[in-house]
């Protein structure tokens, strides 16, 4: 195995790693600051290291460090000690896995040889996402049964029920899009999103197939057991749900697994319907074909983004008093900005000017396209938080009744017209 071949795959991996499990602090950050400003409240932002707080990012690390250093405390009740323990590892792994198949960029060439954007190259797609999102409810399940707690049981047979409704619904919407892509390899997907229809109109999933995105991102929803398909752990109801029992970094594991399921399905979503890694009207061809004029406009526009986040920063973020931290650290983060910005800004300006040879051209096309499928991944991300604090939880019925008698018919009817334009029209 070659150098570059070995680099790739540890590059690939340790995005995969990163945007499932490494952004949880974050996401965790950002839903309560969001949540706060919907809220009309400021949100965490008094833990600090050296008066430095991120915004209020710090308060969730000490958190994080919190449920590591906590008691992990066992039940005595608990008779299948083995089961309680590999559930929240479960859940974890299975949302970890599925992102292992997100292509991150087109395939990139190096030295004539081709590599995919992958953490697991297979040509399975979406059929390795169906299989490990349906497989983390399994524990689920197995922590609210193995808890012994009929607060838990309550939970794991909520999740159960309802993952059946919504799987039903999440695949039938897939038929609808491999009806239309032709493939179910999620790299070809994406390729095909490249172009456009009526010369205008970006290829994306979203404008093809409207329905059957609307179907997957409420299925999408639900399995990740996020509000308002939360009722696995309805507070109100059955206290915790599946983890009532649980506590220090097991309940941990449950937590990091639902953002990482998240994410999970945020990657997916842009996939599938948003694009993927293309820009609107840009494929990977046109890209290479015109890498400097890319490379110019992201220098014009990251001193243009450091400045406008420099005024926003001094107008929201001022203190009267000059020597309070706080003003410190506001200084300090509007320098650190700026720095980084111009730092990246000369770094391409020298790349334009010495050339970019064959490698170095698939290179700096597969690192934008990993920064645009980021833009989106976290667009997706900060949806999944906006819906959380503006809908209510459903009703148990309400629930299966928009599973089993709105969506599963709609998907059915979706694949019908979908056949009939494709067989009409030919793709």
């Amino acid at each position: 195995m070659s150098t570059a071949a070995i680099v790739i795959i540890i590059i690939n991996i340790l995005l995969a790693k990163i945007l499932s499990v490494g952004t949880t602090p974050i996401m965790v950050w950002w839903e309560r600051r969001v949540a706060g400003f919907m809220q009309d409240r400021t949100g965490p932002n008094r833990a600090d290291i050296g008066g430095i707080r991120l915004g209020g990012l710090i308060q969730a690390i000490a958190d994080m460090l919190k449920l590591v250093f906590k008691e992990d405390f066992t039940p005595a009740h608990i008779k299948y000690k083995f089961l309680y323990t590999i559930a929240p590892a479960l859940v974890f792994i299975c949302s970890f896995l599925t992102m292992a198949v997100i292509p991150f960029a087109d395939n990139l060439v190096v030295d004539g040889e081709s590599f995919m954007m992958q953490a697991i190259p297979t040509q399975l797609g979406i059929m390795w996402f169906l299989a490990f999102a349906g497989l983390s409810v399994f524990g689920i399940i197995l922590g609210g049964y193995a808890s012994q707690n009929k607060y838990g049981l309550l939970g794991g047979i909520r999740a159960s029920a309802q993952v059946i409704s919504y799987e039903a619904a999440m695949a039938l919407s897939v038929i609808s899009i491999l009806l239309t892509y032709g493939s179910i390899n999620l790299n070809d997907m994406v390729q095909v999103q490249g172009g456009t229809f009526w010369g205008v109109i970006p290829a994306w999933g979203i404008f093809m197939q409207p329905l059957a995105a609307l179907i997957f991102i409420v299925t999408a929803f639900a399995e990740t057991n996020r509000t308002p398909f939360d009722i696995a752990e309805g507070e109100s109801e059955i206290v915790a749900g599946y983890h009532t029992e649980y506590s220090a970094m097991r309940f941990g594991l449950f937590q990091v697994g639902e953002y990482a399921a998240m994410s999970a399905s945020s990657a997916i979503i842009v996939t599938l319907f948003l694009g993927g890694y293309q820009i609107p009207w840009m494929d990977t061809q046109t890209i290479q074909s015109n890498i400097n004029y890319v490379m110019i406009a992201i220098i014009i526009l990251l001193p243009l983004k450091a400045f406008f986040f420099a005024k926003w920063m001094n107008k929201n973020y001022d203190w009267l008093d000059k020597n309070d931290k706080r003003q410190k650290e506001k200084n300090i983060l509007i320098k650190g900005f700026w720095g980084i910005a111009i730092i990246i800004s000369a770094s391409l300006i020298a790349l334009i000017a010495t050339g970019l040879g064959e490698n170095g051209v698939n290179i700096a096309t597969a690192v934008i396209q990993i920064g645009t499928f980021v833009a989106k991944f976290l667009f997706m991300n900060f949806v999944f938080i906006w819906i959380r604090w503006t809908l209510l939880r459903f009703r148990y019925d309400q629930l299966q009744m928009l599973g089993w008698k709105v969506l599963i018919p709609l998907s059915i009817l979706n694949i019908v017209v979908t056949a009939i334009v494709v067989v009409a029209i030919g793709s």
